[in-house]
């Protein structure tokens, strides 16, 4: 089938200064395309822009800030604002707790990012897109949104509202011109695990030890093929592991002898 041409697109990714997003950044900027990258450390945003120069234009935001999102977004240059692909891609996980010693401002911290967040940014960017009747709005999702496990009580929950999200809007796009997918990868490794474990290093590598995860390339990977599939195909989900990642045997507490 005939790819679109990366040149003849223009992204705005969220959480661009690390992991999946500064990925997904080089891997567009790479092939010709325009990029706003977005995130809150102008230092790495500026690393973007001193790589590829003039594809890209950094911008430093805070999703969880409703105001300043729709400004920044209704306020982007030429050629930037005319946008076709929004990557929203910012999130995070915290902690491992259960549910009952969890903290409540992580928990609030990862709703307001996740869903908040994640919300703002599609509902700043979406008229446009629709108007222009071409467009395509990407997710980052997770298995946690359909799998389980202990300690991603919160974080699983709000993956979860992600992949329904991008089911409910692809209801309501489906011949707009807009397309809708959501990316959901299982074990990569970025910068994810430290900030889920506050800094700490060792605990976040020991998730990864003696395995071969994903990596935020990888994850690029499965963006561009969507984004640059033809228009009249639409990619609902892309769900992937690592090879030795797959699905844990139910969980069986047993009372002690």
């Amino acid at each position: 089938m005939a790819m679109l041409d990366p040149r003849s697109l223009t992204l705005i990714v969220t959480g661009a200064t690390s992991g999946i997003g500064a990925a997904t950044v080089r891997r567009f900027a790479s092939a010709g395309a325009r990029v706003v990258a977005v995130g809150r450390r102008a230092e790495r945003l500026d690393e973007l822009k001193a790589e590829f120069g003039d594809l890209i234009l950094p911008l430093v935001l805070d999703v969880r800030d409703e105001k300043a999102t729709f400004e920044a977004f209704s306020g982007l240059p030429a050629p930037f604002d005319g946008y076709n692909i929004v990557f929203a891609n910012a999130g995070l996980a915290m902690g491992l707790d259960p549910a009952h010693s969890a903290s409540l401002d992580d928990w609030r911290t990862m709703v307001e990012t996740n869903i908040s967040g994640m919300l703002y940014t599609v509902r700043a960017t979406l008229p446009a897109m629709v108007e222009r009747k071409e467009g395509h709005v990407v997710f980052t999702g997770s298995i946690a949104g359909d799998y389980s496990y202990p300690g991603a009580n919160v974080y699983g929950a709000t993956k979860a509202f992600v992949k329904q999200f991008s089911l409910n809007i692809w209801a309501d796009l489906a011949g707009s011109g807009v397309r809708v997918t959501n990316i959901e990868p299982g074990l990569t490794e970025t910068e994810f695990s430290v900030v889920r474990f506050a800094g700490d290093k060792g605990r976040a590598d020991s998730v990864y030890s003696g395995t071969e995860p994903m990596t935020g390339e990888d994850i690029a990977e499965q963006v561009f093929f969507a984004c640059t599939a033809p228009r009249h195909v639409n990619i609902n989900r892309i769900q992937s592991m690592a090879s030795q990642q797959g699905f844990g045997p139910l969980a069986l507490k047993r009372n002690p002898a």
